[in-house]
């Protein structure tokens, strides 16, 4: 593990692992807000690695191990721009982005504002704004400041989750004691209450490189067909992998799933 500071007070924790082979991409992770590297560590990059491949994990400011001096760094314009400052000083090689939930969104946006990749995968991003959105959003961080991320998993894992997923967690799941409230100073908590700021109105035209949208079909709280459809319509060069089996958080849910689709942008690009 590495620390990349952005000046005195602010760093971003990262793990670059180079490719070794001569055709080896970089897959770049791009966390979900309440995210973690550890999430792609388990299954994810190790098989990459297995073929030649390298990675680039990292947490962003506010998440465990980068470091942040106040809420302004978790607004979202702020997360793209540690992304496209990260990417220059790294230097990774054969960069594709890969991005869970409005990770995807700092993927692209990164993309689109100074560090191009050469391919793109979406898990679960593509949504667009509106009041529904806005009500998620303001729902998620009302949940958070009354019972951290507990209380946040109980209300919305049903939406969240396939079936499998929530039978094998139920046990540790809808105990009061376990509800504690976030500290509103906390890293986790100013990424969250921020996610609302995000606008989702990216120019997708613009976006001229592959892109695979994964969707796990079981996302009952962001997926919405028409959106997804029409936003992959206006891709120059987009291909949907629809997975029957997960919901939201797919690379929990089905990893496989998930390494088989980078390996498949990979051969496209």
């Amino acid at each position: 593990m590495a620390s990349f500071s952005i000046d005195s007070r602010n760093s971003i924790w990262y793990e670059h692992t180079p490719p070794t082979a001569d055709t080896g991409a970089t897959f770049v992770f791009f966390n979900a807000l309440s995210g973690s590297l550890e999430m792609w560590q388990a299954e994810i990059a190790p098989a990459l690695h297995a073929v030649g491949h390298g990675t680039l994990l990292y947490n962003m400011r506010g998440q465990t191990g980068s470091a942040f001096t106040d809420a302004s760094a978790m607004h979202p314009s702020a997360v793209v721009d540690d992304a496209v400052a990260l990417m220059k000083h790294v230097e990774p090689l054969n960069l594709i982005y890969v991005g869970l939930s409005i990770g995807g969104l700092f993927a692209v946006n990164a993309h689109l504002g100074g560090a191009p990749a050469r391919g793109i995968l979406t898990l679960n991003t593509m949504r667009v704004d509106g009041a529904r959105l806005e009500w998620i959003n303001t729902a998620v961080t009302r949940a958070a400041e009354l019972g951290g991320s507990a209380l946040v998993m109980d209300l919305f894992a049903p939406m969240l989750f396939d079936e499998p997923w929530l039978a094998a967690n139920r046990d540790n799941a809808l105990n009061p004691s376990q509800q504690v409230p976030f500290d509103k100073t906390s890293g986790v908590f100013g990424l969250l209450s921020h996610g609302g700021d995000a606008r989702w109105d990216v120019p997708w035209e613009r976006v001229d490189v592959p892109v695979t949208v994964v969707t796990g079909l079981k996302d009952r709280l962001f997926y919405t067909e028409a959106d997804v459809a029409a936003i992959c319509a206006r891709l120059p060069s987009a291909e949907r992998v629809d997975v029957s089996d997960a919901g939201h958080m797919v690379p929990l849910e089905q990893p496989q799933k998930v390494i088989d689709a980078l390996l498949a942008l990979r051969r496209r690009i």
